[in-house]
This record gives C-alpha cells, structure tokens and sequence, in this order.
C-alpha cells in the first residue's frame, strides 16, 4: 500500500502568505514594544515545539504499546516531529531577547534580589542557554534516530527494525519527560521567578502531549477528506476521541490542583500569580476561557459516543481546541512579560505566520516518505479496525 502526497501550489502559496502576516506582525510588535515581540516569539515557539515533542511521543507510545489502531497513520505525527530543527533555530534567536523576557536575566538583578540571587546559580543566562542546547540536540537526535529507522522499515521490513524502533522509543519517552518538564520551568516559570509550581512543568507536559493528539486528529481528517486514509473509521475516531478526553481530564486535574491548592492557602508569595490573571484588568475572560476550552468542552462533548466517532463534530471542536493551547500559554507568558492585556494583531498574525511555517515544515516532512508505513507488523490490523 504505497502512496506519496505532493504539496499543491495553492498549499504552499497559502503557507507563505501565512508567514508574510506573521513577519508584518513581529515588525509591527517590535517596532511598538520590543517586550511584546520577544513574548510573541516565546508564545509560538512553546506552542510549536510543544506540537513536535507532543506528536514524537505519540509515535513513541505507538511503538511501545504495540498499537495497532495507529498504524496506518504514524507518519503524520512523525511530519509533525519534523519541525524540531526548525523550532530549534527559532529557540536560539530567542537568546538576543532574554533579558527583555527574563527578570532574573538582567545584569545586576542579584545585588539587591535576595531570592534571585539564591536561585542564580540555576538561572543564570550562561546555564540557560546550555540547557536549551542539551534539550534541542537530545530531542532532534531521537527524532533522526525514530525516523530513520521507520523509514528503514518500509525498505526492509521484519521484526529487527520493529523492536529497535520500540527500544528507542522508551528511551526517548525516559529523556521528553525529564527534559521537556525543565525546559518549560526555563522557558515559561521562570518568568515569574520569585514565584513557582510543583505541578506546572507536568501540566505544560500534559497540555503537549493533549493538543499534539488533537492537531494529529485534525490532519488525519481533513487529509481523509482529499480521499487519504481511506481506511479511516470510527473506530479509529473513537481511539483518537479516547487519546484527547483522556489527556483533557489529566490537565485539569493538574490545573485546578495548582490552583485550588495555592489559592486556598492565601499566602502572598503564591497568590501572587494568579492576582493579576483573575483580577487584572482585561485577564479575567481569558482566565475562565482557559479551563472551559481546554477542559470542559473536550469533557462534555467527547464523552458521549456518538460525537466523539463524528468527523464532521471533530472538525468543529478540534479548532476551538487549538486556540484554547494558545490561551493557555498567552496566560501563562503575557502577564509576566508585557504585564497588560494586549491580544491584537500582533499576537493574532504572529500566531498565523508560526502556524504557517509549522504547516509547510509538516506538509514537506509528509512528502518525503510514503504516506503509510508500508511493512509496519500492524498496517493490517489498522486497516481493519473495529471497536
């Protein structure tokens, strides 16, 4: 079952435009606030590399549970992991704007911060920046290794290649959940450095992996709607439903726990965070839209059958979805940062050029391998299942 897509004119064209709005949107963000720029350029880059790292570990999970639902469209999380090296180059640009993003970043901080200066030898630029470095190359190296070996599978097939990729994949799974936890404690917590979470990295965690299972959904269907993955059922979009009602419950749970707890306890260093996202001027919707979009919508209408295993419903929840990860992170990066409500067209077009290069990185990745992984052991069983 061989078959290879090709990006049309009109895909590529509309990726590009894509990417024009979203430089015109960092220029104009810039020339403005330099702050708000460099928070634009944060916001997209968490939110696209949490889409890689999340779809990698879903290839990883696949080949380590033996799934085989999944089979017959693997590659599209492995298009999606493609973007990595990208996100890597656009996560070291962000270096020149450390200190516009970074309390603790700024030269001579800890000579009249106390807590900064007992939290220096961890946040430090130098480290920092070493850090993001070990985190990329470890996160781009097991990409290369699970893709070439399941490109590998297709020219040789046989059970060898299988159980290297499985081996792999529980050593990729061991490295994401230590690193990717401390990069988003580097990258998102460390803005507000005089407060923190015990539970925050695990939910950023969590939120990856949840929209990465969602973004996948949604590029399988709309592919299935060019007449790809004719094979798709509802089987198939009761398994998919299963992966994101599962992870939606998980992130709520941690957000209402570090919530509740820390609003609970009253103590001015933790309420602190969340003050401003509650009772700050402009913050309030989007503090509520944030639990009701990421948690309550996906809870509600995933859980009865005949919605979750309905393409044309997904279609319809799956891009509320999407921007509930963006409302996530905007309050998550933007209070501490800018320090206003400022949502406009810079943030809107930025968010439409990242989606932009993140679409035709992920088109041409799928191009470049046959759609299906032709001697995966369980293409069949995916072919012909049935729940």
């Amino acid at each position: 079952m061989e078959e290879k897509i090709k990006l049309s004119r009109i895909y590529i064209l509309a990726t590009l435009v894509m990417i024009v709005v979203g430089i015109a949107a960092l220029v104009t963000a810039f020339s403005g606030d330099p702050v708000r720029g460099w928070a634009n350029i944060l916001l997209n880059n968490v939110y696209f590399l949490s889409l890689a790292v999340g779809a990698l570990l879903f290839v990883a999970i696949q080949r380590v549970t033996h799934s085989g639902w999944s089979a017959g469209f693997i590659r599209v999380p492995e298009a999606m992991a493609g973007y990595l090296p990208v996100a890597a180059v656009m996560l070291l640009v962000m270096i020149l704007g450390a200190q516009s993003l970074y309390q603790w970043a700024i030269p001579g901080v800890t000579d009249h911060d106390l807590l900064l200066a007992h939290k220096a030898p961890f946040l430090n630029l130098p480290f920092w920046i070493l850090r993001m470095v070990i985190y990329l190359g470890l996160w781009i190296l097991m990409f290369v290794i699970i893709r070439r070996l399941s490109l590998k599978e297709d020219s040789m097939g046989g059970m060898e290649i299988f159980r290297k990729l499985e081996h792999r994949s529980k050593v990729f799974i061991f490295i994401v959940i230590i690193t990717f936890s401390f990069a988003m404690i580097d990258w998102v917590m460390s803005i507000d450095a005089h407060w923190y979470s015990t539970v925050f990295a695990l939910k950023n965690f969590v939120a990856a992996f949840h929209h990465a299972a969602i973004v996948i959904t949604f590029i399988v269907l709309l592919m299935n709607q060019k007449g790809h993955f004719p094979f798709l059922n509802k089987s198939h979009l009761g398994d998919f439903s299963r992966y994101i009602f599962m992870l939606c419950i998980i992130w709520g749970y941690f957000w209402f726990s570090q919530f509740m707890l820390i609003w609970y306890a009253n103590l001015p260093e933790e309420t602190g965070y969340f003050l401003p996202r509650i009772r700050g001027e402009g913050w309030n919707f989007f503090f509520y839209a944030n639990i009701l979009i990421n948690w309550f919508l996906p809870f509600v209408f995933l859980m009865p059958k005949a919605t979750a295993r309905n393409p044309t419903f997904l279609k319809i929840v799956i891009p509320f979805l999407i921007v509930g990860q963006f409302i996530d992170l905007y309050m998550q990066i933007f209070p501490g940062t800018v320090g206003q409500q400022v949502l406009g067209f810079q943030e809107i077009g930025t968010f439409v050029g990242f989606a932009g290069l993140f679409m035709l990185v992920t088109g041409w990745t799928l191009s470049r391998a046959n759609l299906y992984a032709v001697n995966h052991p369980f293409l069949e069983e995916c072919k012909n299942h049935h729940t």
